[in-house]
């Protein structure tokens, strides 16, 4: 089948599959977002990936991995044909370990539930299809990416910082072990640019048990609305736009109790009746006396140099998001937070940080204005704006 992008802006995709059936299923999904060319022989697909170089951002697999179009094909694409486009698995349940690790065997392969992963994808090929992109590594095309510019500058200045602070790193890590047990640095796993989890480090400025006490502390979270809405049973089976027109809702689901419900309102209950995609807590109980001194300078921030370095980070970006801040933020518009590059700082930390009255969606908003349009210019700015802002009058 031949592309067909009746809309411009759509990112293309070369869809390999079994059954054209699926095939045209998946097309018809994400017809908005996707210029999808479907191919369900392997002959044919080998013929297409020799005409290089390929217009796709990526190759979507949903074929069985055991059939003549998976691995058997992928290898051959891969191995003998240099196919630089990564192969992005669509599954319809979850692999065992064994087979997720023989589908990632090549470099820039990931896994996709097609029925609950739909937003992560757009995801990871709205970043993919950024213009303009280079590899910070060797290892694959498709790793994290940005400009040359910034990229030079991270790598300057990163190693430049971690050579001179060498010292003082020294003396400070002997105090953490002096104050507290536990290790002298902290990691924990962070999603960043294209929804890529990596080692998160910092200096340890909590207690060494601070995970398990997150749940007892989460009620002073700065994000927490002011006053939580009671999430409560409609009282018509019609939303309020609905009743205003005094017509019945076209879009209607099943809920839980077996009643027809309104998908809008199904989906307003269902947004406040979850809790705030950000926590920071003011006057945290788990930072140590020492740590509380680190966080107020940022030097807990220092470890992260080394993630620069790896290219896991910018100096300059969005802040990469634990686990179950950014599964919230794929519900919805603000994944497109995630094209962006993770950075030490960012528009939120010089615009907002240690303000009490931020709320969530003013940070959103911050890390969306960034995604849209970063810049050498902008990053500078930003670098020269943190300075004032290290030094914070409240502890968060």
């Amino acid at each position: 089948m031949s592309l067909n992008p009746e809309l411009p802006n759509r990112i293309a995709v070369l869809l390999l599959a079994s059954d054209e059936a699926d095939a045209q299923r998946i097309q018809q999904e994400f017809a908005q977002e996707l210029a999808v060319e479907v191919l369900t022989d392997p002959a044919q697909a080998q013929a297409r990936c020799a005409q290089a170089p390929l217009p796709h951002t990526a190759i979507l697999n949903a074929a069985d991995p055991a059939s003549v179009m998976g691995l058997r094909l992928v290898r051959l694409l891969k191995d003998e044909l240099q196919v630089a486009q990564p192969i992005l698995w669509l599954v319809k349940k979850a692999p065992t370990a064994a087979l997720r690790k023989v589908l990632l065997e090549r470099p820039g392969s990931e896994v996709f539930s097609i029925s609950s992963d739909q937003e992560r994808l757009l995801t990871r090929l709205h970043f993919l299809a950024r213009p303009k992109p280079l590899p910070v590594d060797g290892s694959s095309p498709y790793a994290l990416r940005m400009p040359l510019a910034k990229r030079v500058m991270d790598v300057v200045c990163a190693a430049g910082a971690l050579l001179l602070l060498s010292p003082m790193l020294l003396v400070i890590a002997a105090l953490i072990k002096l104050e507290s047990k536990g290790p002298v640095f902290y990691y924990s796993y962070r999603v960043g640019a294209g929804y890529r989890i990596f080692k998160f480090w910092k200096l340890r400025s909590m207690r060494s048990d601070a995970d398990k006490m997150l749940d007892a502390v989460k009620n002073l979270n700065q994000y927490q609305p002011a006053a939580a809405a009671e999430v409560s049973q409609p009282q018509s089976e019609l939303c309020a736009t609905c009743r205003a027109n005094g017509t019945a809702c076209q879009q209607q689901l099943i809920d839980q109790h077996g009643q027809l419900i309104c998908e809008q309102q199904y989906r307003a209950r269902k947004k406040a009746s979850q809790g705030p995609a950000f926590i920071k807590i003011a006057n945290d109980p788990r930072v140590t006396r020492l740590g509380r001194f680190l966080r107020n300078t940022s030097i807990d921030e220092l470890p992260q140099l080394f993630n620069v370095l790896c290219g896991d980070m910018s100096l300059v970006g969005n802040r990469p998001l634990p686990l179950y801040e950014a599964e919230q933020l794929l519900t919805d518009g603000y994944s497109r937070r995630f094209i962006a590059p993770a950075g030490i700082t960012g528009l939120w930390q010089v615009s907002r940080r240690g303000k009490s009255d931020m709320s969530e969606e003013e940070r959103k908003a911050l890390d969306l204005e960034y995604a849209r349009d970063y810049s050498m210019k902008k990053d500078l700015e930003i670098i020269l704006k943190t300075f004032p802002a290290l030094f914070q009058k409240e502890n968060v």
